[in-house]
């Protein structure tokens, strides 16, 4: 139960700071481009680069501390960072087909269910 405690309060402050960043980036370079789930979407992935890296690399982060930020704050600002790291990881691996299917994958099936989700609803007139 505490693990899930921690993880929610993280997913709060991520929350909150996605809000936060994208809104001012909004209002810093206007709406016409979506510059702040760019802008999100980035810092998310420049973030759980260097946590990755300091949990594969120095064991200097607690397991409550991944959890809070890893899972709770990163997951809560954005799941792309999650999405980017672990296509990464594939790379790294040499796994080059996982890697871009992966991609392929959550981009065209991401897009086909924003799609599918709308035309269903428009379709039974919500």
């Amino acid at each position: 139960m505490i693990k899930l405690l921690i993880i929610g309060m993280g997913g709060f402050v991520g929350a909150i700071a996605r809000y936060g960043l994208s809104g001012y980036v909004h209002k810093q370079f206007g709406t016409g481009f979506p510059y702040g789930t760019l802008a999100v979407n980035i810092v998310g992935c420049f973030f759980i680069g260097a946590l990755m890296y300091f949990i594969e690399t120095r064991s200097m982060i607690s397991q409550n501390l991944r959890l809070f930020v890893g899972i709770g704050l990163l997951g809560a600002f954005t799941t792309f960072s999650t999405f980017g790291y672990e296509t990464l990881a594939l790379m790294g691996d040499r796994e080059l087909m996982r890697a871009s299917l992966n991609v392929l994958g959550n981009v065209i099936l991401g897009l086909f269910a924003v799609w599918l989700g709308r035309t269903l609803l428009k379709a039974i007139g919500v």
